[in-house]
């Protein structure tokens, strides 16, 4: 049977994602610190019993409580799930290793790489923690706002160690949410972390009314342009074609829940991308991956149009309907 230590959990990032983990844990039976880096906003979570920004018509349970002070919520705890933006990922890990026990385990559900380095978070975790303490990551096709409402979910853990992806999974699973466990580290990430490209490509397209072809077209070519650079760097095929790969991109290319699809559709109709994020109020992983996808792809030499296209729309001006037809130009070929 668990202690009280290994069955309280901190989960680090109060915004929608942080909170729906928060949530479900606490469903689970476990005593939940949801951790946000911002003082006020903790407070006002703690008092209204709800995150009113995100998810306002979920009710926290008496054993979730918001904090903003990490050492108070890593007192005793050595079970951290985290759940902030891929830009504060190492920031956030270098306050948070002082506090550490040596059992501690910590898993996120950040989708994307490291800003400026395109680096996998695994490696940025490996780096910013000396290797000193257990690691996992939890992906999948999931909204927050279904996972917050306990509507079914499936996720995958993976983690280099069977017991440490087996404990992350007892975290989550319920009646209500099925979760798979892994190996593949590396490719349950890409998969996250690419995908989010793809839906910013599939929102141009439906921006532009290019219909339900279209979009088919987009979210095909896209797996085989994730599952190239994914195995270029180390993920195995098998992982694309699942939950975290497949699953996950039908999901976030299709669905206007999807924040990166949103910024899509909102660039295809021929808005502002400062606009778009200033209205949006939350993070588009999907932005800053484009740019670090570009880079790899460069550096590895993997054939990546769509991700090219995509870079060039948010970052060099290209109008959205010219990397459609870039797309369209392009060479046939054996598919």
């Amino acid at each position: 049977m668990a202690s009280e230590k290994e069955s309280a959990v901190v989960v680090l990032g109060a915004g929608s994602w942080g909170t729906a983990l928060a949530l479900l844990l606490a469903r689970n039976g476990r005593s939940v610190s949801l951790w946000s880096h911002d003082a006020a906003h903790a407070q006002r979570l703690q008092r209204e019993r709800r995150n009113s920004a995100y998810l306002a018509d979920v009710v926290f349970p008496p054993n979730l409580h918001v904090s903003a002070s990490l050492a108070e919520s890593a007192k005793s705890v050595s079970r951290f799930l985290i759940a902030v933006p891929s830009h504060a990922f190492r920031a956030t890990l270098a306050a948070l290793r002082p506090l550490l026990s040596g059992d501690a385990i910590l898993a996120w559900a950040t989708k994307g790489l490291e800003p400026g380095s395109g680096k996998l978070l695994s490696s940025v975790a490996r780096e910013a923690l000396e290797g000193k303490h257990s690691l996992a990551v939890i992906s999948g096709p999931t909204f927050a706002r279904e996972v917050a409402l306990g509507l079914p979910t499936a996720l995958t853990v993976a983690s280099e160690s069977d017991k440490t992806a087996e404990e992350a999974a007892s975290w989550l699973r319920n009646e209500r949410v099925r979760v798979y466990t892994s190996r593949d580290v590396a490719g349950v990430q890409l998969g996250g972390a690419i995908k989010n490209v793809m839906a910013i490509a599939a929102g141009i397209s439906d921006g532009l009314g290019f219909g339900a072809n279209a979009r088919a077209a987009l979210i095909t070519r896209g797996l085989a342009e994730l599952t190239r650079l994914g195995v270029a760097m180390g993920g195995q095929k098998e992982t694309f074609m699942g939950l975290t790969g497949a699953g996950d991109l039908i999901l976030t290319c299709t669905d206007n829940a999807s924040r990166n699809r949103r910024v899509g559709l909102a660039l295809g109709q021929g808005r502002r991308l400062s606009e778009i994020l200033a209205e949006l109020g939350q993070e588009a992983e999907g932005v800053a991956t484009a740019r670090e996808l570009y880079r790899l792809a460069k550096q590895l030499k993997v054939e990546m149009p769509i991700t090219e296209q995509v870079y060039l729309v948010l970052y060099e001006n290209l109008p959205p309907q010219s990397a459609v037809e870039a797309l369209l130009r392009r060479e046939s070929r054996q598919e």
